[in-house]
């Protein structure tokens, strides 16, 4: 009878009928999951008494296999870690199992979904690829209050109960967090809204996945800003609909393009308070002609809130659903901006007669949001520590907002344009006609400088070129530096 040890990522198979000594048949498998990279330089495997135990044979052969497997360079002993797979591995043989036990092709033709077989490949962009200047979304973390939410999330930890183990009270969120998320919305975005109707979810993408499945079919026309939000697009090639790509001018995205180009799409997905590439804010005459064309049609609003919180100049822009009166618009924000990114936690505004279905859609997707962490957000909310930050980080943006267009003014003059600098974490510099921004955009990852080229957020054939830069996680004193740096990368000069 075979006795094979659980929990190892390679499974190792005990034959006592077997002519092979016991320590052979240890030595025989820990080899080949090294050989076949099954296990890793730096995987932690069990002590010998551990795997003795799981099975269920003396310590003798595990001791004898292990010390083989040490002298051949395989595995190595670290004090106070236990035994681990060597970062200095021998000369790779020959595995020594037949090729039968390995993974064969498939035989027959690869059938998938229709939507995901036109769906082209994503490959993450260079200037998506990494941490530090202009990169789009990243926060200032180390202004994070840190101290305090630690002390919250091990307060939590403290205070757990039998129900901090379940699956939570709704698949649509914590109803605490729905409480203070929609005391928010309602006095800081002018959002109609009551907590039944406020969905968590993980981010503003899974707030336009959901939003997807349920208002649109495969098929269905979909008005998207042009230029727009790259991922708000994937989100909605996903589902299979028609992009409508209609331009977005100085008072937002124009609704008579729109019309021109397809009357009767079925939604129009939109960033009206800080568009997202080009920034600018929907005029109030642009909202009540989107919203006039969705009642008229039966079409629907999908309204991403996009960094809302940090305006510069004038007053407050309220949100496009506080303006709606026939339950066209579907409200999507996120703590991703104001909190970090790596929380996922967001919400979604749904009119009440939508509420089930998107539930619905909810429970079948992943039965709920992670609850620790919503309850600690709502702490964070209730106690006034949110608003606190907020307020905070709108003047340290403000600063390097501030320093940033003045450098690139002094650096490009009148050869680029900025756009798009009176809210959010990234304005555009818009450059001349016939710019290469993507080959740059390439070049500068290099030296890394992560700035995401314009033309690349349109789908038409007449992009604008220029580029989106990030000031979220660029130090004020840093600025001047880092666009001198680009000032020299597209001049050519070293």
């Amino acid at each position: 009878m075979k006795r094979v040890a659980s929990g190892l990522p390679q499974m190792i198979a005990i034959d006592r009928k077997s002519s092979t000594p016991l320590h052979k048949q240890i030595y025989d498998a820990y080899r080949v999951a090294v050989v076949d990279g099954i296990l890793r330089p730096g995987h932690r495997v069990p002590s010998s008494r551990e795997l003795a135990a799981e099975l269920a044979v003396s310590r003798f052969p595990v001791v004898n296999a292990y010390a083989q497997l040490l002298a051949e360079g395989y595995f190595k002993s670290r004090a106070g870690s236990g035994t681990v797979v060597s970062n200095l591995l021998p000369e790779r043989v020959a595995p020594s199992r037949q090729s039968s036990d390995r993974l064969q092709l498939r035989s027959g033709p690869l059938t998938i979904a229709k939507n995901m077989a036109t769906l082209p490949p994503f490959r993450k962009p260079s200037w998506l690829q990494g941490r530090g200047a202009f990169r789009v979304g990243q926060i200032a973390a180390e202004e994070f209050p840190l101290k305090l939410w630690s002390s919250l999330v091990a307060r939590h930890c403290r205070t757990m109960d039998a129900k901090a183990f379940d699956y939570g009270e709704r698949s649509i969120g914590s109803r605490v967090l729905r409480e203070q998320v929609c005391n928010y919305l309602k006095v800081s975005r002018a959002v109609r809204c009551e907590p039944e109707q406020v969905m968590i979810v993980t981010g503003s993408q899974q707030g336009l996945e959901i939003a997807g499945r349920v208002l649109l079919d495969p098929g269905n026309s979909v008005w998207v800003e042009e230029p727009g939000y790259f991922f708000a697009q994937k989100a909605l090639e996903l589902a299979g609909c028609h992009l409508v790509p209609v331009p977005v001018d100085k008072e937002g995205l124009n609704v008579a393009a729109g019309t021109q180009l397809c009357r009767k799409a079925r939604a129009a997905v939109v960033t009206p308070s800080h568009q997202f590439p080009l920034g600018v804010t929907m005029s109030a005459a642009r909202r009540m002609q989107l919203l006039e064309w969705a009642t008229k049609n039966g079409s629907w609003i999908i309204e991403d809130d996009y960094e809302s919180e940090f305006r510069y100049k004038g007053a407050p822009i309220s949100s496009l659903q506080g303006l709606d009166k026939n339950g066209r618009v579907i409200y999507v924000g996120t703590f991703s901006k104001v909190l970090f990114p790596s929380l996922r936690l967001g919400y979604v505004v749904v009119p009440p007669d939508l509420m089930d279905y998107f539930a619905n859609v909810r429970r079948a997707v992943d039965l709920g949001p992670p609850t620790f962490y919503q309850e600690v957000v709502a702490e964070f909310i209730a106690e006034g520590h949110f608003a606190r930050h907020a307020r905070r980080m709108r003047v340290l943006y403000h600063e390097r907002r501030n320093a940033l267009v003045e450098c690139l003014r002094q650096e490009f003059g009148s050869s680029a344009e900025v756009l798009g600098d009176e809210a959010g974490m990234h304005l555009v510099c818009a450059l001349p006609e016939g710019t290469p921004d993507v080959e740059i955009g390439d070049r500068a990852a290099k030296e890394g400088l992560w700035i995401w080229p314009l033309s690349s957020a349109y789908l038409g054939t007449a992009p604008r070129p220029g580029f989106i830069l990030g000031f979220g996680s660029v130090q004020k004193k840093d600025v001047p530096g880092k666009v001198q740096s680009l000032a020299r990368l597209m001049s050519g000069k070293k």
